[in-house]
């Protein structure tokens, strides 16, 4: 019997894939359970449309995430910090506190994961922090950290 996968089946598929299933495991539990409908024409062509709809939604989140990349590689962020000598930081600048000045100055909310630093800026100057805003898009963002 062919089905419609509506969840994560093991062995049998992922969401949204057609399997086709011996007649006594499709009708004493995926249907019953909730995890796979008959593959009749209707839900054929229902199946079709949220695969059409999920990639347009994917591309639209691709082209928002490129053109706040491009937005991001535009700015540029300036934290102050007290330094001692030979521009040394007495604490570092983290992650947490670029994510709130991009926020307050340029009103761009981004969550601190996505940032990839290695570890937290030590010393003044300019650094280029990459961000990731889609598994396909990585915009770069300039930090300059300046004495207090």
């Amino acid at each position: 019997m062919k089905v419609i996968l509506l969840q994560d089946v093991k062995g049998q598929g992922k969401k949204g894939d057609v399997v086709n299933a011996s007649d006594g495991y499709a009708r004493n539990f995926l249907l019953p359970k909730g995890l796979a409908v008959e593959a009749s024409t209707g839900n054929m062509k229902t199946l079709d449309q949220q695969k059409k709809a999920e990639a347009q939604k994917k591309e639209k989140e691709l082209e928002n995430a490129k053109e706040l990349a491009e937005k991001i590689e535009k700015l540029s962020v300036e934290i102050k910090a007290k330094a001692g000598e030979g521009g040394r930081l007495f604490g570092s600048v983290t992650t947490k506190e670029i994510t709130e000045v991009l926020e307050k100055t340029h009103k761009i909310k981004i969550d601190k994961r996505k940032m990839l630093l290695n570890e937290p800026i030590r010393e003044l100057g300019a650094k280029i922090i990459e961000i990731k805003l889609h598994p396909k898009v990585v915009g770069k963002l300039k930090v300059n950290v300046t004495e207090e």
